[in-house]
């Protein structure tokens, strides 16, 4: 089993042990706060059982129907579960605004706040491991996933804070108080996981500095006399990367394929955690121009105007 799939099946076991504890005690005691901790640790469940799934898929080889394989399932994944997460905290608000228009007492403080405190340490843990594998594969699925889990940490806080708070104050509004404002930090902490997403959806260059490093090494190759058309793009796991590159006219291909892999070798150093497709061309000239107007299908040359007779 990869670290990925491994990464989703502890913390899907985590979720499950946390949505047990929080539940019982959310439902018993009728704090808003804890209620919405323990939804939130459901959805965990549903979400780190459905990355599982999509990590098996985006892991797959590429065939004859998915030439560049299945990567992109990854970033299907982090929209899905941001626009989950984003669902539990609007419902965490609703019960939050629903508890102050209620005025319902909160009881069983003292078990709630040992319910909350094991809440912490154990997503505490959790985090630090799925941070060290997110940083180890690269993966967007365990990234996103180790986001959300940090997110359920500060919201785990801010419960318990509302738990002493109550048990000292006795003002039960306290409660939804500190469950509307979990609501929101949630959908708030949504929003990074689905941008990230989408823009891989959308096949967004690399980081500019990555794209630097890479011009860096192709202008650097002293047999290379420039090169343009560079384009790259990720699918959370793999990156793409392909360029021009012109060379002297009447040079061997076996010569231009060595100096491909000299740079292809360089490029791949850059991230040793990530796959990389890279496609070079081979140019005996500079024909950027002629590759933007093709690229805006604009005729290559101008055919004379007709004199009409």
């Amino acid at each position: 089993m990869s670290p990925q799939k491994k990464a989703t099946v502890v913390s899907t076991s985590v979720a499950v042990l946390l949505v047990l504890v929080k539940l019982v005690i959310g439902i018993a005691s009728g704090s808003v706060a804890v209620l919405a901790s323990a939804i939130d640790s459901l959805l965990d469940t549903a979400v780190s059982m459905f990355n599982f799934f999509a990590i098996k898929k985006s892991e797959e080889e590429p065939d004859e129907h998915y030439h560049y394989g299945k990567g992109k399932i990854q970033a299907i994944a982090a929209v899905i579960e941001g626009t989950v997460i984003t669902t539990s905290g609007l419902f965490i608000m609703y019960e939050g605004l629903k508890k102050l228009v209620n005025g319902k007492e909160t009881t069983l403080l003292t078990p709630s706040i040992f319910a909350m405190l094991f809440s912490i340490v154990a997503t505490f843990f959790l985090v630090r491991y799925l941070l060290k594998i997110a940083e180890e594969t690269g993966n967007v699925v365990i990234k996103a996933d180790a986001l959300h889990y940090q997110t359920d940490l500060w919201s785990n806080g801010a419960v318990l804070i509302s738990l002493v708070l109550v048990s000292f104050t006795g003002i039960n509004a306290i409660d939804a108080l500190f469950g509307l404002g979990i609501g929101a930090y949630i959908i708030y902490s949504a929003y990074e996981i689905i941008v990230e997403g989408v823009e891989i959806l959308l096949d967004k260059a690399l980081d500019k500095a990555l794209i630097d490093q890479i011009d860096k090494i192709i202008v650097s190759h002293p047999e290379v006399n420039s090169y343009h058309w560079l384009k790259t793009r990720t699918d959370g796991s793999t990156n793409f990367v392909e360029f021009h590159m012109v060379l002297r006219p009447n040079m061997l291909l076996l010569e231009a394929h060595r100096i491909a892999d000299e740079i292809e070798e360089k490029i791949m150093k850059l991230d040793p955690q990530k796959r990389w497709v890279i496609t070079p061309h081979f140019d005996p000239y500079d024909d950027s121009d002629m590759n933007e107007a093709m690229l805006h299908g604009k005729p290559l040359v101008e055919l004379p105007k007709r004199v009409e007779e």
